[in-house]
């Protein structure tokens, strides 16, 4: 993949913010956009462009959904919802947030996980300039980005953990069809991703209260492991395991 990912600083980037990622992720700099993907630095921050189509990690779109009452009509707030002071979620399939930015709103310390490198510098940028809002600096102050494989990061996870989300449908959710024409973008990005079977089961052995998995509606159970309940939507549903 990384013949078809190249990094372009524009004015107004931070150049040691690309020169790290390069670092890291071995994709080369270059003096303008590739054929194929490109992570851009710019003023605006970090993004992903190609196709003719630009994407840039955005939490204030999600304003409407936590403010006015709407936060507890959330499926995944009601299927995690809790008064308990301090508690905490791990998203251990990040993707760009959306779902750990709910769980955060809800009151939830979020560490999250993302191993795709171009993914979490996505999401990290997001989360830089969240903090900076006046109104969802206070949620995004609870969420903490790790990047990593999810399997490794449970392991070594030694404080407890009252919930651990899984979602393994990130991100070819859904035919490109049916989805965000920006998302195509990062559907077009090959994060490497854990078994199923060694995800849950590695969430298990972090000890949480509960296991929260996201699913396409009808499909089978994650693992085939039938959950405590399930709340089902319209598309989909959140098999709910307490341990």
């Amino acid at each position: 993949m990384s013949d078809k990912v190249v990094i372009c600083l524009e004015k107004g980037g931070q150049r040691d913010m690309a020169e790290a990622f390069a670092r890291r992720t071995g994709y080369r700099i270059a003096e303008k956009q590739g054929e194929y993907l490109t992570v851009l630095f710019s003023a605006k921050g970090v993004s992903l462009t190609g196709f003719g189509l630009t994407y840039q990690g955005d939490f204030e779109n999600m304003l409407h959904r936590v403010t006015n009452g709407r936060l507890q009509h959330e499926m995944l707030v009601r299927a995690a919802k809790s008064e308990k002071p301090g508690r905490k979620a791990i998203d251990a399939t990040a993707g760009m947030g959306e779902d750990a930015f709910l769980l955060a709103a809800q009151g939830y310390e979020v560490t999250l996980y993302e191993q795709n490198p171009v993914i979490a510098a996505l999401l990290k940028d997001a989360l830089r300039r969240a903090k900076k809002h006046m109104v969802l600096k206070d949620i995004a102050a609870r969420m903490k980005l790790i990047e990593g494989n999810s399997v490794e990061c449970l392991a070594k996870q030694l404080d407890s953990v009252d919930v651990i989300y899984l979602d393994p449908m990130f991100p070819a959710r859904q035919k490109s069809s049916l989805i965000n024409k920006k998302l195509q973008l990062i559907q077009k990005l090959e994060p490497p991703c854990s078994e199923e079977t060694d995800l849950f089961d590695a969430a298990i052995r972090a000890n949480p209260e509960k296991i929260i998995v996201k699913r396409p509606l009808k499909s089978e159970f994650l693992a085939g492991r039938k959950p405590s309940y399930t709340l089902n939507g319209k598309a989909i549903r959140y098999d709910c395991y307490t341990l």
